[in-house]
This record gives C-alpha cells, structure tokens and sequence, in this order.
C-alpha cells in the first residue's frame, strides 16, 4: 500500500485548514449571533474528521519509509502518530458531541462557550501535530527529493 503514502503530503493540509475554519467559523458565529456561521462551522467540522480520517491513513502507510529513511528519530514519529491520532478522534467525538447537542436544539448559551473551549484544546492538538510533521521534513527530509537522491546514491 506504498501507492496512498505519497498522498500523505498533499492531503494533510485538508483536515488542517476545515478544523482551524470550524474553530474561526464557531468563534465568529458566538460573536455575530448568526446560525448560518454556526452551521456552516459544523460542516467544517464534519469535513475536518473526514479529512483527518484521510490523513491518518495516509500517514501510517508513509509510516514505513520513515522508518527505513531514519531509524533514530522513531521518537518523533510516534510523538507525531500520537498527536495525529488524538486530533482525529477529539474531533470525530466533538463532531458527535456537537451534532448531538446541536439535534436537540441545545446549542445555546453556555453549552456554546463549552464547545468552543473544547474546540480551541483541539486546535492545540492540529497545531502539535504539524510541528511534529514539520521537523519530521524539514529536520529529518522526510518524503523530499533530495533525501530520495540521498539514499538512491548510498
């Protein structure tokens, strides 16, 4: 299944750009009092947890070449398996918890606040694990060409 580890890179940035949305779109629909904000969070919400689904696939296929291109930095790998795999199922239960509160027409008041605290404890977690993934490239040149190069003329 090498073939989905080069999709890695390229779908990465999905999840991170529709969870940090659903987190501006959840703030500003608190702030404006407008439900189609509100809404239009949840959808980013979804569509985060399906991108983070991708990405954490992906990722465990690219799992293997790292592995082989860089043996000592197992560490930093798994600290960023670790942080991927919190983000996708904080978000999968927030998404649960959201769609629920928000099916029974709860999302009001505090219970908006709530979810907006949890989700901001969520960004932490995207954030953590692109900082992972950073050094993982830039520090180790994981997935690069000049590291392809590098090992093709060992």
């Amino acid at each position: 299944m090498e073939f989905f580890s080069a999709f890695h890179p390229k779908v990465i940035h999905f999840p991170i750009a529709f969870l940090l949305g659903y987190f501006l779109f959840e703030l500003l629909g608190i702030i404006l009092k407008k439900d189609f904000l509100s809404k239009a969070a949840h959808l980013l919400l979804f569509l985060g947890v399906l991108g983070a689904v991708a990405a954490v696939f992906t990722g465990r296929e690219a799992e293997e070449a790292f592995e082989y291109w860089n043996k000592k930095s197992g560490e930093l790998l798994e600290e960023h398996e670790l942080y991927a795999n919190l983000t996708l199922w904080y978000f999968a239960a927030l998404l649960v918890l959201r769609t629920f509160i928000a099916f029974k027409k709860k999302f009001v008041g505090i219970v908006q606040y709530v979810i907006l605290v949890l989700a901001m404890v969520g960004v932490y977690f995207v954030f953590q694990t692109g900082e992972h993934g950073g050094k993982m490239v830039y520090e180790h040149g994981v997935g690069t060409q000049y590291k392809i190069k590098q090992m093709e003329a060992e």
